[in-house]
């Protein structure tokens, strides 16, 4: 009788042991974990972290730590982790969160535009994907990148179309560098090349003229009026004669650097540049800007007409006053300058 009672006081110990480690699991894989208001948090897993770097990120978020621990123990969460952007969606049990910060990585925006230098460029993207600024610049100016591609240092800007792509946060330099090249093989098919052909220009001479139309003006529907002055000007052999060549080649020199020039100057037409298209007929070497897609399409797509000159109107400011002859350019130009003086504007 008394062995019977000391059986069934251990299995009624037991049964309670059992039944509290049951509710410690249940409470560790299936009771809501999270400890912040906002409908969901996002953790960032890079691809050098161990478990105690997402911890860390965790632990804010989180009510109980502890049995999280013990549940990504349990799982070997703590030794197989995967790089990318997760999230954690208030209300989600432990259990939950491991699945989705083990295998639900979230794609991103990436979005770029106006960074008129490949340095810009991979400052910009380092703000939004993993990798860092230097392993972007060093993947962007690989030299055997650009022997495989038909790229050279004057022309590599020119296969970063500024838009915006959806992209992995865990992306490598290389990954992003090859993706880019993908969509810009993808943007040049059989009809924008066709394009290019019948103008007479390369792929890289539409980008480079693109890149000084966009300079000239920011309004698209002045664009390929402005792209047709140019492309008459080749036609004839008369310099193109832009100013935003010209800007570009003075910032080169150390004398213009951390300045800005508001104003073109006949000594800015002295400078000796490849890029100085006062002093230099024909297209210059590159691109002097990153330009926008519709700068590119309004080459490949520009206005037919005779005029050969525009000057920007100074009273609709970004737009232009266009010209078929010399002698009314000047009228157009001596009025800008005459407002640019008024403002003050002296270089």
């Amino acid at each position: 009788m008394y062995i019977k009672k000391i059986l069934w006081a251990i299995a009624l110990i037991g049964l309670v042991v059992a039944g509290y480690f049951a509710y410690y699991i249940y409470s560790a894989m299936m009771v809501p974990n999270t400890a912040f208001n906002n409908e969901k948090a996002y953790i960032y897993v890079k691809s050098t972290d161990d478990y105690n770097d997402v911890r860390e990120q965790l632990e804010p978020l989180l009510k109980d730590i502890d049995k999280f621990d013990a549940l990504a123990k349990q799982k070997k969460y703590v030794s197989n982790l995967k790089a990318g952007r997760f999230v954690v969606k208030k209300g989600m049990s432990n259990n939950d969160i491991i699945n989705s910060i083990r295998s639900k990585n979230l794609p991103i925006k990436v979005s770029f535009n106006n960074q008129n230098s490949l340095e810009k460029l991979a400052g910009r993207i380092a703000l939004q994907i993993e990798a860092d600024s230097v392993s972007l610049l060093k993947a962007m100016k690989d030299e055997s990148f650009y022997s495989d591609n038909n790229f050279k240092t004057e022309t590599a800007l020119g296969m970063y179309l500024p838009n915006s792509y959806e992209f992995f946060w865990n992306t490598t330099a290389k990954a992003f560098r090859e993706r880019m090249h993908k969509e810009y093989k993808r943007f040049w098919n059989e009809s924008r090349l066709n394009k290019a052909k019948s103008i007479g220009l390369s792929e890289d001479e539409v980008m480079a003229l693109a890149s000084i139309v966009y300079e000239e003006s920011k309004e698209p529907t002045e664009q390929p009026r402005i792209a047709g002055v140019y492309l008459n000007r080749l036609k004839i052999g008369m310099p193109l004669q832009a100013d935003p060549t010209l800007k570009f080649a003075a910032y080169q020199l150390p004398k213009y650097q951390n300045t800005v020039i508001k104003r073109v100057l006949n000594v800015h037409k002295e400078i000796d540049s490849p890029y100085n298209t006062y002093k230099y007929a024909g297209l210059p070497p590159g691109l002097v800007a990153m330009p926008d897609l519709s700068a590119i399409e309004a080459v490949l797509n520009n206005e037919k007409h005779k005029y050969l000159y525009f000057a920007a109107d100074p009273k609709r400011v970004g737009f232009h006053k266009f010209a078929k002859t010399l002698s009314q350019h000047n009228v157009n130009a001596r009025a800008y300058h005459k407002y640019l003086s008024s403002q003050g504007i002296y270089k």
